[in-house]
């Protein structure tokens, strides 16, 4: 995950001014009709993808990385993101479970659930992500929530917000989750057609709105795909309108249903327009004095090319953010992030359900977490982790530190094979 807002709150913090940048209002209207009209794009071959062709100019003076042994970084408590219920009442194309609406058999029951928690407590955990499936419609959801508050947890809720009504806002406000993800992959009809129902989109915003009115920290979700790309501009249009504080942007990654419609990922010139508009818009916003939270996902490309992106604009402040994203190190899979599916299963983030680490009702999570032999999590903490192909020669390995693996797997057959969804060209991984 990129914190975009925190490397634009750096670099605006490095400026010492307020004052008007060249890449504000007039670039920003620019940017977004390049994204809408690049959403177009029909041929996904390397003489049609601008990212390929257009070399973008990079500062000379680019500091050499220090030398670090490849080493098994030791186990740390993670970030974990809990799949609770895989039933749900959409039915998107993207969805890295297959989530459907009926019921899946094997899911942990509450005393199972809490028994899991207690260990996470013990073992460190300290932020806990609810997902589903659409969580709300396990009933024990509030009373889960509620168990892992008390062990002093940071609790989110990750929900597609169709479920979120006049009848129980005042349920999930009481409670006080610490942070609600609502998804809009597109503008109406085509957020209604990805997300498999007609009004999905409307009522996914009356969620959105209930919870800011509340004055729950809500946040708006994206998926790119090259479908609703063209809908970018419009979904931050909203965000402004709604005055909701957060965007999250996922890039499609190969699981699930998203495996199987891989062909929606984004075209690499259409994702780095998507890429330049958020830092356009963030740090718009951060001139502006009303700073709001940009992040990415899935994609840890995302923090080279800010770096790109500065030493455009800013140069001479790209050594500090070669620095920052260097101290931020990439995608931490295996290590500061993990999953726990429906069924108890461990995995290395929420891409990984084709690979189980072991399973919570079978060995508690902290020792499955824990253990030294298990291949996929030595690989995943190794620094750096044993890439080949681009990913290997990248001179930014240590940035964004192989990028997602899943997608590398599932395209050539090889966890270490370089990831296509790296959208950068060849002069951007040169040092």
């Amino acid at each position: 995950m990129f914190r975009i807002s925190r490397f634009i709150s750096a670099l605006d913090s490095a400026i010492h001014t307020r004052a008007a940048s060249p890449v504000r209002a007039t670039n920003t209207s620019a940017a977004c009709a390049a994204v809408a009209n690049m959403a177009f794009a029909t041929s996904a071959s390397s003489s049609a993808d601008a990212s390929h062709q257009q070399p973008v100019p990079c500062s000379t003076a680019t500091p050499t990385p220090s030398a670090i042994a490849p080493a098994i970084r030791l186990a740390q408590a993670p970030v974990v993101i809990w799949n609770l219920i895989r039933r749900c009442n959409l039915h998107c194309s993207h969805c890295y479970s297959a989530s459907t609406d009926k019921d899946f058999p094997g899911e942990l029951n509450y005393e199972q659930v809490c028994a899991v928690m207690d260990d996470l407590h013990q073992f460190g955990v300290r932020a806990l992500i609810l997902s589903g499936g659409e969580p709300l419609l396990r009933p024990d959801i509030y009373e889960l929530a509620r168990y892992a508050k008390a062990l002093g947890m940071y609790i989110g809720l990750s929900s597609n917000g169709t479920l979120i009504d006049e009848q129980n806002i005042d349920q999930i406000a009481d409670f006080g989750f610490d942070y609600v993800g609502i998804s809009l992959d597109g503008l109406q009809a085509r957020h209604d057609r990805i997300r498999g129902q007609e009004g999905a989109y409307a009522a996914s915003l009356q969620g959105l709105r209930l919870c800011r009115d509340r004055q729950l920290k809500v946040g708006l979700r994206f998926t790119l795909t090259q479908e609703n790309a063209i809908d970018l501009p419009g979904l931050l249009a909203v965000m402004d309108k709604e005055q909701i504080d957060r965007f999250y942007l996922s890039h499609l990654n190969f699981a699930g249903r998203g495996l199987s419609n891989r062909a929606l990922a984004s075209h690499h010139a259409v994702t780095r327009l998507a890429m330049e508009q958020l830092f356009i818009t963030c740090m718009s916003y951060q001139q502006a004095g009303n700073p709001k939270e940009f992040t990415s996902g899935n994609n840890d490309a995302d923090g080279v090319f800010f770096l790109h992106w500065v030493r455009r604009h800013y140069p001479e402040h790209a050594a500090k953010t070669l620095a920052l994203l260097r101290q931020w190190g990439g995608n931490s899979s295996g290590l500061g992030v993990a999953n726990i599916d429906n069924r108890g299963n461990v995995h290395p983030d929420t891409m990984w359900w084709h690979y189980s680490l072991g399973n919570v009702l079978q060995r508690p999570f902290s020792e499955i977490w824990s253990d030294k032999q298990e291949p996929l999590l030595a690989g995943l903490r190794q620094r750096p982790r044993p890439v080949q192909g681009r990913c290997a020669t990248c001179f930014y390995l240590d940035i964004c530190n192989g990028n997602t693996r899943t997608r590398a797997e599932k395209s050539t057959g090889n966890v270490w094979a370089e990831d296509p969804g790296c959208y950068l060209n060849d002069q951007e991984i040169q040092a």
